[in-house]
């Protein structure tokens, strides 16, 4: 019989030894992190205060731009602490609480580029109906549906990963992940499997196969108008576009990664493709909407 462990720690044993090279990277990642914070919170108060930007389409990119804050608020100050640290254990509690951060942070994500994904749509496909259809309280009930699923999902996930008896305490991630918990547990996980599989079909899956059904409507739309409506729709697409091709590479590489045994490939390059979908939408998304979008362009400088 394995030996059961009662550890009330988890040891993260992807940190690798960078020497005098640490605060360096500790630096780097605090000026990447402060810069997420400046520039998301600078798109949330434009679209707050201004109040011709009080329309749905902004107000999913305000969601967007707050859920960067929560997915990074929920990993980097645990992350730069142990950058600096010579030992990486994380207590049970801070472990599944990150968990939360992180898993809620990435779910939220793709079902908010869901919903702006319909709301495009509508704007494209039905301008008549657009605003009887897609009212800013439709939208504000949209995003919450959008993100209530996910919490569900994830506090019933956590819940039966924090009662498996667990036979190590070794995660092999410079974060909490969920698979890496419940690779350690002494016993059958067939119920946190099947939960697991629901929540990434209902979070990930269904999102991403309504998202490309959405825009083979709006390519057949656009594909009988004029020049001039074309770029219009480019123009208003776009920015979605570039996040969910962002957020889907950046995803898809952590997903792939999980698939195999980390303790067989380069630390560097698995630390690298661990952290690709915390920190690049975040990073990117800001500029995207502040680039593309004349409207909150404008109003940021405005602001500023």
């Amino acid at each position: 019989m394995p030996n059961l462990t009662l550890s009330p720690y988890f040891n993260l044993t992807m940190f690798m030894n960078i020497g005098p090279y640490r605060y360096p990277a500790l630096a780097l990642c605090l000026l990447l992190y402060l810069f997420i914070v400046c520039a998301n919170w600078a798109i949330v108060l434009t679209i707050f205060r201004e109040k011709n930007l009080h329309e749905p389409m902004y107000i999913f990119i305000a969601f967007l731009s707050f859920n960067a804050l929560y997915g990074s608020t929920g990993f980097f100050p645990r992350f730069l602490l142990d950058l600096v640290s010579d030992t990486h254990l994380i207590s049970r509690t801070a472990c599944f609480t990150q968990i939360y951060f992180i898993y809620t942070y990435g779910c939220n994500e793709m079902t908010t580029l869901c919903v702006m994904a319909y709301d495009r749509y509508l704007a494209v496909c039905h301008p008549l109906h657009y605003h009887t259809r897609m009212t800013v309280k439709k939208a504000l009930t949209l995003v919450g549906l959008a993100w209530l699923l996910p919490a569900i999902f994830l506090t019933t996930l956590i819940y039966l990963s924090a009662t498996l008896p667990l036979c190590g305490n070794e995660i092999h991630k410079v974060f909490c992940a969920n698979w890496n918990v419940v690779k350690l547990s002494c016993v059958s996980t067939a119920v946190n499997n099947v939960v697991g599989m629901l929540m990434t079909i209902c979070t990930v899956f269904l999102p991403l196969a309504f998202v490309l059904y959405t825009y083979i409507r709006i390519m057949n739309t656009t594909r009988r108008r004029s020049a001039k409506f074309k770029r219009r729709v480019l123009q208003s697409c776009l920015p979605h576009m570039l996040s969910l091709v962002i957020y889907s590479v950046t995803a898809f590489c952590d997903i792939a990664l999980s698939r195999y045994n980390e303790k067989e490939i380069n630390p560097l390059a698995v630390t690298i493709l661990s952290l690709e979908f915390l920190v690049i939408p975040p990073l990117l998304n800001p500029l995207v909407y502040g680039m593309k979008l004349s409207y909150i362009r404008r109003h940021i400088f405005k602001m500023l």
